[in-house]
């Protein structure tokens, strides 16, 4: 333990009311740790929770619930603490960070791995990787892998296997009254059905268990064109995308140059046979004049780990998404024109191509809203905190996500759907919404939880 610090009356109760757990887990304001504590990859996200719990077990996560319900408190839950619009902290609330639940425990034969609710994507393959195994999840490694699971989870490996819900088997769940409920296809198959999918917002995930696959690696492509040639190249890839296979990932938009300079990007994942692959691959080439392309066989580990350098923690960000049916010729105008007029050389446009496994799971069969193929465009504003032109940036994506608006699908994905988009929340669950908001009724009465967007 810890030497005690002196604690204000309020956080004396709530000291009080977990004294079960050992005082160097629980981080009040004064304490030397509480600075970092707070922080989480959005650096323009600045609130001050009254307590962060650090739980290492399920019973731990129940106290912190239960203590939150007595003291009034309004509670937020940081798995890997990448909600770019800071649902993780709670202004005067009580945090549970799940950050020390990173326990993962292997079954090659049956190909499950069973996760704490802290575990992030990099920890998860790690771990299968000594298998030949991989997990479905994100793009960055260092995504909470229950909140990727929760709100659907696009990935590199997804048009083979799923969505990451697609690969969630059951789930421990510590609900708004500290009961512990397992949940799967057979126990409480109603929450089974709205943790796929429907977000954070019907309890605390202590624990999963997520089918693998036998992916002991894959082949890439990065390939780099001038920003000049983005229209023309987008709608080739456009092209390349309608007839892709289910091994082939493809994802495209702009990154910035270390110097700034903004650049197409064109990611490829075969996760096939490579010697089928690789002139797939090499073809992409041909898509414009590249300054770059580089085709390698990676592990999955290097995979999430590509654009590190881009998703940099401390920067300030504001997101924005699209759900786009295809890439039709004037959205891509739009979008090559947005790439031209970015207001802060950090910014970047991602398009993700859905296709192949999550468009062949029923619509309504989990609480994910769309199962069709489409493109889920996302708009990164990101910038210097001492840049000083926060709405600036902020509206130079707002401008681009409203002029799709016309050729967009209703909603959006609820992982990165910022808690002001009213319109597109309404719509993000498709007719998923009634049933959703029937199990949340349920499991929340009190709307405890609020982990992604969820109408009332």
């Amino acid at each position: 333990m810890t030497a005690m610090t002196a604690i204000s009356p309020p956080q004396a109760g709530l000291a009080d009311d977990l004294w079960q757990l050992p005082r160097d887990r629980v981080v009040f304001p004064g304490d030397p740790t509480y600075a970092e504590a707070r922080r989480v990859w959005n650096g323009a996200v600045d609130r001050y929770p009254l307590a962060i719990v650090s739980c290492e077990t399920a019973g731990e996560v129940a106290t912190a619930i239960r203590t939150a319900g007595e003291q009034g408190l309004p509670l937020a839950v940081r798995g890997g603490g990448h909600d770019w619009a800071g649902r993780s902290l709670r202004e005067g609330g009580l945090v549970i960070d799940l950050s020390a639940m990173r326990r993962i425990g292997i079954d090659p034969t049956a190909k499950i791995a069973i996760v704490g609710g802290g575990t992030r994507g990099i920890d998860l393959i790690a771990a299968a990787a000594r298998y030949g195994l991989a997990p479905v999840t994100g793009n960055c490694g260092t995504v909470g892998m229950a909140g990727l699971t929760l709100g659907g989870g696009y990935g590199p490996l997804s048009p083979r296997y799923g969505l990451a819900a697609d690969n969630l088997f059951s789930a421990e769940v510590v609900l708004a009254n500290g009961r512990r409920v397992k949940a799967n296809a057979v126990d409480h198959p109603d929450l089974y059905w709205a943790l796929r999918g429907g977000g954070g917002n019907f309890g605390v995930v202590t624990s999963m268990r997520i089918r693998l696959h036998p992916v002991r690696g894959v082949l890439t492509a990065l390939i780099l064109f001038p920003w000049a040639e983005a229209a023309t190249v987008l709608r080739r890839y456009a092209e390349v995308a309608a007839g892709a296979s289910d091994e082939l990932s493809l994802t495209a938009g702009l990154i910035p140059k270390p110097g700034g300079e903004p650049m197409l990007f064109l990611h490829a994942v075969w996760c096939g046979d490579p010697a089928l692959g690789e002139p797939i691959l090499d073809r992409l080439s041909g898509l414009g004049a590249p300054a770059m392309a580089r085709i390698e066989p990676m592990t999955c580990a290097d995979l999430v780990g590509m654009f590190d350098a881009q998703i940099v923690r401390g920067r300030h960000y504001a997101i924005q998404t699209r759900w786009l049916p295809e890439l039709a010729d004037d959205a891509i105008d739009w979008i090559a024109a947005a790439g031209a007029s970015r207001t802060s050389r950090y910014s970047m446009l991602v398009l993700h191509h859905c296709h192949g496994a999550p468009t062949q799971v029923a619509p309504r069969a989990t609480a994910f809203g769309l199962r069709r193929n489409h493109f889920m465009l996302e708009i990164i504003a990101a910038w210097d905190p001492r840049d000083g032109h926060d709405e600036l940036h902020r509206r130079w994506a707002r401008r681009l996500s409203d002029v799709l608006v016309p050729g967009a699908l209703p909603g959006g994905y609820p992982n990165v759907l910022g808690p002001d988009e009213n319109e597109q929340i309404a719509r993000a669950y498709g007719d998923n919404l009634a049933r959703l908001r029937l199990v949340k009724r349920r499991f929340d009465p009190n709307r405890v939880f609020s982990a992604t967007p969820l109408p009332v």
